[in-house]
């Protein structure tokens, strides 16, 4: 299924997600050389409707088309599949995203391509690895590491001062690569924003410009840092919808604007039609099920037990479906 390129199809350039299987066959690792020879990994389009990745990558190498670049540079484009149409995934397609070493579930074909890519970049002496990702609801732009490492740090500080730590999901891009190279996610606000595809390329040119990390910490005062310790997902078996109406839950309809912020005890997410004792599903880190630790049902209202910040709360209910309604976040002192 992997497609490996040691030369750039000038295509690639100028065209548009949609246009990727007219040009590649799927899956593909493309290597370019550069005066370091310590490469720089860049995964873009693990989800086929996210576009800043391959926006941001065109505009770095449009600009060296005619020069050498600082450092050489593996790019993997994943699901061109799914670009074509514009979807995270194909129904009959796993998450790209969940499916690299270390995910709880091995055996599909993808696996086996993930272990391909790892397994080639390892041996290349990777100096740094990112993964460019856009997500569906109204976040600002943050970086996320596996690692309280003070590299994966500085890297993610070059990108913002927002910096998520987390531990779940597993069989992700950066918790692979986090083996042994610093690693990245970057999540860049919502698609098709040219002013996100300018802040992902310039943090790009500057990771290809970086010939080391610096050996001193983050200081404090210099970064915002969060760690996820809960994922709320909606059960295949609720319907939902924002706003009134007789779906079993119904949230509020400004819940995305919720996200990075702080929120009190009592705020209210939204109303239940039907007798549901515990109407979401609430995992910690340790796949418990915490909900009755975050959320009260009180007269069929749902209501926030205490202070937490969430993260990536969408109203995209396709997104609700394949992944999740969002993580809650606590500040960390690291």
């Amino acid at each position: 299924m992997l497609t490996v390129l040691r030369d750039l199809p000038h295509e690639l350039l100028d065209c548009e997600t949609s246009e990727l299987d007219g040009i590649l066959r799927g899956p593909t690792l493309i290597h370019l050389v550069g005066r370091r020879t310590e490469p720089l990994f860049v995964s873009v389009l693990l989800h086929g409707n996210e576009d800043t990745g391959l926006k941001a990558m065109q505009a770095v190498l449009r600009k060296y088309r005619n020069q050498v670049l600082p450092r050489a540079l593996s790019v993997f484009i994943g699901n061109v599949a799914a670009a074509r149409v514009g979807v995270r995934r194909l129904d009959a397609q796993p998450d790209y995203n969940r499916v690299w070493p270390g995910a709880d579930e091995q055996g599909l074909p993808e696996h086996a391509l993930m272990r391909e890519v790892v397994a080639a970049m390892r041996v290349r002496g990777v100096f740094a690895s990112i993964d460019i990702h856009n997500n569906t609801g109204l976040n600002p732009h943050y970086a996320c590491v596996n690692r309280l490492d003070q590299r994966f740090l500085h890297l993610a500080r070059l990108f913002s001062r927002i910096v998520v730590y987390f531990r779940r999901p597993r069989g992700v891009q950066s918790m692979a690569f986090a083996e042994f190279c610093p690693a990245v996610t970057v999540e860049c606000a919502k698609p098709g924003n040219v002013q996100s595809h300018a802040h992902a390329a310039d943090f790009l040119e500057a990771c290809l410009r970086l010939t080391d990390f610096p050996q001193h910490p983050v200081p404090r005062h210099d970064r915002d840092l969060f760690e996820t310790v809960a994922r709320i997902r909606v059960p295949l078996e609720r319907s939902f919808r924002f706003g009134r109406g007789n779906s079993d839950i119904c949230f509020r309809p400004d819940l995305d604007h919720m996200n990075f912020r702080e929120l009190a005890a009592g705020t209210v997410w939204g109303e239940l039609n039907s007798d549901l004792p515990r109407p979401l599903e609430i995992l910690d880190n340790d796949s418990r099920d915490v909900f009755d630790e975050y959320f009260s049902v009180d007269v069929g209202q749902l209501t926030l037990l205490r202070p937490v910040m969430p993260a990536m709360l969408t109203l995209d209910g396709r997104a609700i479906r394949e992944d999740c309604l969002c993580y809650l976040m606590q500040k960390l002192d690291y």
